[in-house]
């Protein structure tokens, strides 16, 4: 890591956790040592002045995570870079949600981007258009960390000279702290007067700056915030928020932080009934005295996860991935909290049937960039992954959304492909004949 210049500090973060993963520890949190969390908050009560919310925003930064390279859609660059609109990326409407802002509140709000060293250069190039984005003193992102992946028979760092870049991986969006701190951003911000961070994934298009948030989090006084929604029977996977029995704070449970015998339990959504939407909150200077106080290592909880080494290669030397998350920074400090809130906070795109569901007309961009649903429940999309998962075959065969703002559910097995103005309305199922299918354009497909 130092030869390939990797601050100090991430080696120091690093170097913490391979010591936890040397000893045996697996970061698992058994449902034996936590509580659900209770009643909290909802962000719909909110009641604060224009004035209160536009003096928060003058004193907020908007940070987005942009490491990802969207590899299980097929990608080899940064997700943001996919076009969610006929004419729009995810980065445009990051973009056209910020400048909104700044210009309805009048004040300079700062966009800032966590890159990853895969995902850098295709950014800033796609940003370049923006010539009125950037804030003087300020750069348009900072730089993720990297860290070795680790052979799983020995903990040793892997060779893998067929593609050496795939002996390096990110340290998970926990790194977030550590990156702000060593590329000097968490200081420069400071300087210039903001107080605090809105963090969110650059896929979830839900998460647009909101300033009665903004005031809503300035007005609590609290140093960290997380918000959250209500879990579903659909939302086992991912995080969800709990209260440690031993010190009554709040805690993030990772789905790898979930042992087999505790599986039903967690997955309960009438026990544990808030999933972590990854959108927080933090006081920058409580944030920089924090790294300060503990000699720039949080002390995060450690997530292994188990991969090969190649992604692409089941058969490829297993490795072990040292990873933490970047919301699991709600347990480190005294006073913080959570905020329930609405579903359309939360609108992230993983697969194909998001991005299907995003390009449709289930979905609408206001003139503030906003994404908003046209409809009370967005239909149940299941493409078949054989033909569907990746976005050369997704665009291959859906050169353009059908209408899906009257449907229920569309099921497609098979190899099927799409013509220009199809509209599904109710539940709609293509079964696999075997062979290629077309459907002709203006088909309509649903039972009602």
């Amino acid at each position: 890591m130092a030869d390939a210049d990797v601050p100090q500090r991430a080696i120091d973060v690093f170097s913490d956790f391979y010591a936890q993963l040397a000893q045996g520890v697996t970061g698992k949190i058994p449902e034996a040592d936590i509580e659900p969390l209770g009643d909290i908050d909802h962000a719909g009560a909110i009641q604060l002045s224009d004035e209160e919310c536009r003096e928060a925003a003058a004193t907020t930064a908007v940070i987005k995570l942009n490491g990802g390279l969207g590899t299980s859609m097929g990608m080899d660059r940064a997700k943001t870079l996919l076009p969610v609109r006929p004419d729009l990326t995810f980065l445009d409407i990051i973009v056209g949600q910020v400048r909104h802002q700044r210009e309805s509140l009048g004040v300079r709000l700062p966009l800032l981007l966590m890159d990853s060293f895969r995902t850098r250069d295709d950014t800033l190039e796609a940003l370049s258009a923006y010539d009125d984005l950037a804030i003087d003193g300020l750069p348009l992102d900072f730089l993720q960390n990297r860290e070795p992946k680790l052979r799983a028979d020995d903990l040793t760092p892997v060779d893998w000279p067929t593609d050496p870049s795939l002996e390096w991986c990110p340290p998970g969006h926990g790194d977030l702290y550590t990156a702000l701190e060593v590329s000097g951003i968490l200081d420069i911000l400071i300087e210039q007067g903001y107080r605090y961070a809105t963090v969110s994934n650059a896929d979830n298009l839900g998460a647009a700056p909101d300033p009665a948030m903004m005031g809503w989090f300035a007005a609590s006084g609290a140093p960290y915030a997380a918000e959250v929604c209500r879990r579903t029977p659909a939302d086992v996977k991912g995080g969800h928020l709990v209260v440690r029995k031993s010190d009554g704070r709040l805690v993030l449970r990772e789905t790898a932080q979930i042992s087999p015998e505790d599986g039903e339990a967690a997955d309960d959504p009438t026990r544990h009934r808030y999933f972590h939407t990854n959108n927080l909150w933090f006081d920058l200077q409580v944030m920089k005295a924090t790294l300060a106080a503990r000699d720039g290592i949080l002390g995060l909880p450690l997530i292994r996860n188990d991969k090969t080494v190649d992604p692409s290669d089941p058969s490829s030397t297993k490795v072990v991935q040292i990873e933490s998350a970047m919301g699991a920074a709600v347990e480190v400090f005294d006073g913080a909290v959570a905020i329930e809130v609405e579903r359309a906070r939360f609108l992230p795109v993983k697969t194909t049937n998001d991005l299907l569901l995003m390009r449709s007309d289930v979905y609408g961009v206001g003139a503030d960039f906003r994404v908003r649903a046209q409809v009370d429940e967005p239909a149940l999309i299941n493409l078949d992954r054989r033909f569907f998962s990746t976005i050369a075959d997704f665009d291959a065969r859906v050169p353009e959304a059908p209408s899906l703002v009257d449907a229920r559910s569309l099921t497609v097995r098979g190899d099927w492909r799409f013509g220009r103005g199809v509209v599904v309305s109710g539940d709609a199922v293509l079964e696999d004949t075997g062979a290629a299918e077309a459907v002709p354009p203006s088909t309509r497909l649903g039972d009602s």
